[in-house]
């Protein structure tokens, strides 16, 4: 199955959660791409000691994930993309929940 997991905000457990959910799915076989929006932009940079966000991260991209960042929330919070997030747009993530089987937003 294709998966697009969107994550919206930058709450540290919820973040988690989302990767932690797109890592599973990765290991069941499944196709998932990840796509930050609004405070979402902010997940790759979050460091809180009670969840390894970054760990998550790091596992989802060795694995083979995508994660995509909408370039305009990044704008508007001075953010640049990284080497696990590339800057993308709105058609981004149309195509992304255009070709997946099944969308999950946090």
């Amino acid at each position: 199955m294709k998966l697009a997991v969107v994550i919206t905000q930058s709450n540290a457990e919820q973040v988690f959660t989302a990767l932690r959910f797109a890592n599973f799915s990765r290991n069941q076989g499944d196709d998932v791409n990840v796509f930050l929006t609004a405070e979402g932009v902010e997940a790759v940079r979050l460091d809180d000691p009670r969840f390894d966000v970054k760990g998550q991260v790091a596992s989802f991209v060795q694995q083979g994930g995508t994660i995509l960042s909408c370039g305009s929330c990044m704008k508007l919070r001075d953010l640049g993309g990284s080497d696990v997030c590339a800057t993308s747009t709105m058609q981004g993530l149309y195509n992304l929940v255009v070709e997946s089987d099944k969308v999950v937003t946090f």
